[in-house]
C-alpha cells in the first residue's frame, strides 16, 4: 500500500515517520496524472467532486445540468441580444400578430415579445424540463439503489445513498448536455411543440435564427418573420385552450411515470460501470443505459402523446402558411424546410429520447396539416379552431390515418353543443 485509500483520513494526531504517506507531486500519483501535480488543481477538483456528491435535491443534479449546459453552450459564441436585436424580435411578433388574426380565431394575447440568447434559453426553460424529466429519473435513480440483492442491501448501508447520488450526478450531466445542444438548435420558446417558456410571451432565439439563415438565400428578415409566425401561433393555441398546456405536460409526465426499468439490464450496466472512466460512462448514456422496458400501455401513452403534438405542429404549420401567403415569397420552402428539420430531429432531441423514452417529433405531421386543412374547407376558421374546444373532439391516430373521413365526418352536434355552451370545460390536465 502506498498512500491512504480514497475517501479515508489518517488519525488525528498520527505523527508515525514510518506510516506510507501519498505525494502529490510524485509522477506516480494517480491524481497527478489526472489533475498534474498542482495542488490547487486537485483541491478544486476535490471540491467539485464533493459538490456533486453533496446534491440531495432530487434525482437529478439540476445545480449541475444548469451549469454544465450553460459552458457547454458557451464554447460558441453566444451574445446578449442587442437592443437592435430585441426590436428587430418585438417588431417581426408584432407583424406576425397582426397576419394572424385573420387566419385564426385564437386570440393573442400577448403582453409582449422576449428575444433570449442561448443562456437565457436554458434557464427560461429549465423549470419545464424539470417537470418533463423527473418522473423517470426518480424511478431510475430509486432502481440504481436497487440492484443490490436485499441481504448485502443491508450491508451496503451509505453506499446506497452514494450510488443514488452518482445516479442524480449522471442525469444531471446528460441532462445538460442535452439542454446545451438543444440551446443550440431552438428558435424559440415552442418550436419543439412543447410550452417550455412563460405563457403568452413568445420569445425568438436571434442568434440561432441568423444561424439558421446563413446559406439558405432567404432575406434573413424575412425568416425572422417566418419563425415569428410559428411562436405566436403556438403561443396563441396554447393560451387560448386553456386545457392544453396542462395536457401536454400531464401526458408526457404520466407517459413517464408508467415507464418500467429493465431491472435486469441495469444491474448489469451498473455491475460493470467504471466510474473512474468518464468516456465509459458518456458512452453508457448516450446508448440509454437508462432506457425504458416499453410495455402495451406505454406504446398505447405513447400514441396518444405523439398524435396530440401532431395536431399541435399541424395547426401551426397550416395557420402559419395561410397567415403567411401572398406576404413572403420564401414562405412555400421555408415551410418545407422547417418540416423537414422537425421531422428528422436532432441530436439533442436523441439525448431525450435515451433519457425519458421520448423523441420529441411529430411523426405524422404532414398528415395532421392536412386534416385542418380539410376541416377549414368544411366548417370555416371557426369550426376549425372549435376542435380545440374539448380533448374529446380531437382526432386521434386513427383519423390521422384518414384525415378526409374525419373532416367529412365532423360531429357537428358535438361542435355546436360547445360552441352554445362555453362552460363545458374539459377536466383536468390528466384528462
Amino acid at each position: 500500500m502506498t498512500g491512504v485509500p480514497f475517501g479515508f483520513g489518517l488519525p488525528a494526531g498520527d505523527d508515525d515517520p514510518d506510516r506510507p504517506r501519498m505525494d502529490f507531486t510524485s509522477s506516480e500519483n494517480p491524481f497527478a496524472a489526472m489533475f498534474g501535480s498542482d495542488p490547487a488543481a486537485i483541491q478544486a477538483a476535490f471540491t467539485q467532486l464533493g459538490q456533486l456528491m453533496s446534491w440531495s435535491g432530487g434525482p437529478v443534479n439540476w445545480d449541475l445540468a444548469r451549469d454544465l449546459a450553460r459552458k457547454t453552450a458557451a464554447q460558441e459564441p453566444d451574445p446578449s441580444v442587442s437592443e437592435t436585436g430585441r426590436r428587430e424580435v418585438v417588431e417581426a411578433v408584432r407583424l406576425a400578430e397582426i397576419w394572424l388574426d385573420p387566419v385564426t380565431s385564437m386570440a393573442s394575447g400577448a403582453s409582449d415579445a422576449l428575444a433570449w440568447s442561448r443562456a437565457e434559453w436554458i434557464e427560461a426553460t429549465l423549470p419545464v424540463w424539470q417537470t418533463l424529466i423527473e418522473p423517470v429519473a426518480g424511478r431510475v435513480v430509486a432502481a440504481m439503489g436497487n440492484v443490490l440483492p436485499p441481504e448485502a442491501s443491508l450491508a451496503a448501508g451509505p453506499l446506497l445513498g452514494v450510488m443514488r447520488q452518482m445516479g442524480g450526478a449522471m442525469f444531471g450531466a446528460q441532462v445538460g448536455q442535452g439542454l446545451a445542444s438543444l440551446a443550440g438548435e431552438v428558435f424559440g420558446a415552442t418550436d419543439i411543440g412543447l410550452p417550455l417558456g412563460p405563457s403568452a410571451r413568445p420569445a425568438l432565439v436571434p442568434t440561432n435564427i441568423a444561424k439558421f439563415s446563413a446559406g439558405l438565400g432567404v432575406d434573413a428578415a424575412e425568416i425572422r418573420l417566418f419563425v415569428a409566425l410559428r411562436e405566436a401561433a403556438h403561443q396563441r393555441l396554447f393560451n387560448g385552450v386553456g386545457w392544453l398546456r396542462g395536457h401536454v405536460l400531464a401526458a408526457v409526465e404520466s407517459y413517464a411515470r408508467g415507464i418500467t426499468i429493465d431491472m435486469s439490464r441495469l444491474e448489469t450496466i451498473v455491475g460493470g460501470l467504471d466510474i473512474s472512466n468518464p468516456e465509459a460512462i458518456s458512452q453508457a448514456l448516450s446508448q440509454g443505459m437508462f432506457a425504458p422496458q416499453e410495455t402495451a400501455e406505454q406504446r398505447a401513452a405513447l400514441t396518444r402523446l405523439e398524435t396530440v403534438l401532431a395536431l399541435i405542429e399541424g395547426w401551426v404549420d397550416e395557420v402559419t402558411a395561410a397567415a403567411a401567403q401572398g406576404r413572403l415569397a420564401g414562405a412555400g420552402a421555408l415551410r418545407e424546410t422547417l418540416r423537414r428539420r422537425r421531422a428528422a430531429g436532432g441530436p439533442a432531441e436523441q439525448t431525450f429520447g435515451n433519457l425519458v423514452g421520448l423523441e420529441l417529433r411529430p411523426r405524422r405531421l404532414r398528415e395532421a396539416a392536412e386534416l385542418w386543412r380539410l376541416l377549414e374547407e368544411t366548417r370555416g376558421t371557426d369550426g376549425r379552431d372549435a376542435t380545440w374546444v374539448h380533448p374529446d373532439l380531437l382526432p386521434d391516430a386513427e383519423d390521422l390515418e384518414d384525415p378526409a373521413a374525419f373532416a367529412a365526418g365532423a360531429t357537428e352536434l358535438d361542435f355546436d353543443r360547445l360552441l352554445d355552451d362555453p362552460d363545458d370545460s374539459p377536466p383536468g390536465p390528466e384528462a
